[in-house]
């Protein structure tokens, strides 16, 4: 979940919320890459979720962390609730799943060095206090009672909205993880035709990174349970955002969109203050409730743009957002494979070509059967693996034409991130698949293996 944003201040002109976004555009020279997951903390005597405070516990991670690697601490009203080292946070879902928000970096090279320096300092001090983190999209076993909520004013405010829309919006909070990669777009042109083509291509990511065949202790029925709760979170902040395929699309429908989006809060003095349910209109016509006569900044803008959750957004740059949090070869493929559809023109076209016949009843069935049946989901004509293996041919031709370089020169592209996925396409297997093969064979149905042998 996000920080309190930096937009800028008071609010003059309609015109200004377009403008923010718009903002966001960059020469392709100045495109940068930025990957964010998410991971499950557990007591490895108990295997239960860590809470926020105690020996075992997140603020021990936190403070571990801050200690020994340099981090500086984020905190809210006395509460160590992240840290920050020059571009990069680290933050607390509300369920206390620990995420590293990564810097914007220019190769997926060094996201994953990244990636990878972070899960070495946090399993250090994770070894030394008893606690493991694992990478799933969905929390296996733990019940809602298990899981308690971090002490952010932002999440005491969306779980009680949560508990009035939708039936999953709790459940998302504490019992979800995800990995997503920021991009940049350089003109409303740009971003039209890569939201375009992130969109549609969702349920291929859900398919390939599909890694949450369990819940509370079952078999879920879904290779990731993680994409089917976002089905039935919240209506008016979640899903496909068919508008985005029609003529007109370009920032300012974006943002007549956002300004329908409930909203959840407004942070004024290192407070959030209880906008739950009100319209951003109302609030630039200054007829917010809680802040009478008000006028919102573009701060307030841009904390509001955090809280839509479609399977692909926008603020001053593109969320990719379909994908369940997974282990960490997974965790530099998600970026990798977008990174190649999307910041290569040809590729990017080539995408669209693939995409562009899709009707919106296409779109939404492809994304439910994704989060059933991963790969070998069926709609209609499409077989999902197919417009897999056609989508990461097509990602792999513009890694290559990136010939980004890493270790040194001796690696001539990025295109190896992608073998995790070309694995799955060979051997027709998620990581849903693995871990229900494991279930029905060698674990003999006991899911308290899982933390054992797929712990980071």
């Amino acid at each position: 979940m996000s920080i309190p944003q930096s937009g800028g201040g008071v609010i003059e002109s309609f015109d200004q919320l377009a403008s923010y976004m718009e903002g966001g555009s960059k020469v392709k020279d100045e495109w940068r890459i930025g990957t964010e997951h998410e991971k499950f903390g557990y007591c490895k005597d108990t295997l239960k979720p860590l809470q926020y405070e105690g020996e075992k516990s997140i603020h021990a991670v936190l403070t571990g962390l801050k200690g020994r690697f340099g981090w500086d601490p984020v905190e809210e009203s006395g509460h160590l609730i992240g840290l920050s080292k020059a571009d990069a946070n680290i933050s607390l879902e509300p369920g206390g799943a620990l995420e590293l928000s990564g810097a914007p970096v220019q190769t997926i090279h060094e996201t994953c060095d990244e990636v990878n320096a972070h899960l070495k300092e946090v399993k250090e001090i994770a070894d030394e206090i008893g606690v493991g983190f694992i990478g799933l999209g969905a929390a296996p076993i733990w019940k809602h009672e298990d899981v308690g909520l971090m002490p952010k004013g932002r999440y005491k405010l969306m779980d009680a909205y949560m508990g009035k829309v939708g039936t999953m919006g709790r459940v998302m909070m504490r019992r979800t993880c995800t990995v997503q990669v920021n991009l940049d777009f350089a003109s409303e042109q740009d971003m039209v035709q890569k939201f375009r083509v992130a969109l549609a291509l969702q349920p291929v990511a859900t398919a390939l990174f599909a890694n949450s065949p369990f819940f509370e202790g079952k078999l879920s029925g879904h290779k990731s349970w993680r994409s089917r709760v976002w089905r039935d979170l919240d209506s008016d902040r979640t899903g496909m955002l068919p508008f985005v395929f029609e003529d007109g699309m370009g920032f300012q429908r974006y943002v007549d969109y956002a300004l329908d989006v409930p909203m959840y809060f407004v942070f004024r003095n290192g407070k959030y203050i209880d906008a739950l349910g009100h319209s951003f209109r109302d609030f630039l016509k200054g007829k917010m409730p809680a802040l009478p006569g008000q006028i919102p900044t573009l701060s307030d803008w841009a904390d509001h743009l955090t809280t839509i959750f479609p399977e692909a957004r926008i603020k001053t740059f593109m969320e990719m957002r379909g994908a369940d949090g997974g282990p960490w070869r997974r965790l530099c493929a998600l970026p990798a494979f977008w990174v190649g559809l999307l910041y290569d023109q040809t590729s990017l076209d080539a995408a669209w070509d693939l995409i562009k016949d899709m009707d919106s009843v296409s779109r939404d069935e492809l994304r439910v059967a994704a989060s059933i049946d991963g790969l070998a989901a069926v709609v209609n004509d499409i077989k999902i693996i197919e417009l897999a293996r056609q989508a990461i041919e097509i990602s792999v031709a513009g890694l290559v034409a990136r010939a980004r370089h890493g270790v040194g020169g001796l690696v001539p592209d990025e295109t190896h991130f992608l073998n995790a996925l070309h694995d799955s396409l060979e051997t027709g297997m998620t990581p849903a698949d693995e871990l229900l093969q494991h279930f029905h064979g060698d674990w003999h149905g006991d899911l308290n293996n899982i933390y054992e042998q797929y712990s980071y």
